[in-house]
């Protein structure tokens, strides 16, 4: 399982985007892929259809989650994240580097 979910915001450690910061708008969990707004472009021959039309189309691709971590809510930079229950009983995930909440 991994500390990564949808709507997550997550930055590029390794590869040609090294340092572009996105939104995670999907999981693959069986090929351990994540697609991140921005990140990871690739150009796409798309044929043309009654509802869109054709040509090459920018899109994003998914990419590995070894590639990715969690954006520190405090300073901004790449952090591990840690599991800790709060005193209501809630189980959350939380940035190692401040200590700050990341499940709201």
């Amino acid at each position: 399982m991994s500390n990564i979910k949808k709507g997550d915001k997550v930055i590029v450690t390794t590869g040609r985007d090294k340092g572009k910061k996105g939104e995670v708008l999907r999981m693959f969990p069986k090929e351990d892929r994540a697609l991140v707004q921005g990140v990871n472009v690739v150009k796409r021959h798309q044929r043309q259809t009654q509802t869109q039309a054709g040509g090459i189309v920018n899109k994003e691709s998914p990419i590995h989650l070894s590639n990715l971590a969690h954006v520190d809510p405090k300073s901004g930079a790449a952090t591990r994240v840690g599991f800790k229950t709060l005193g209501d009983g809630r189980k959350v995930r939380f940035a190692k580097k401040s200590g700050e909440v990341i499940d709201v």
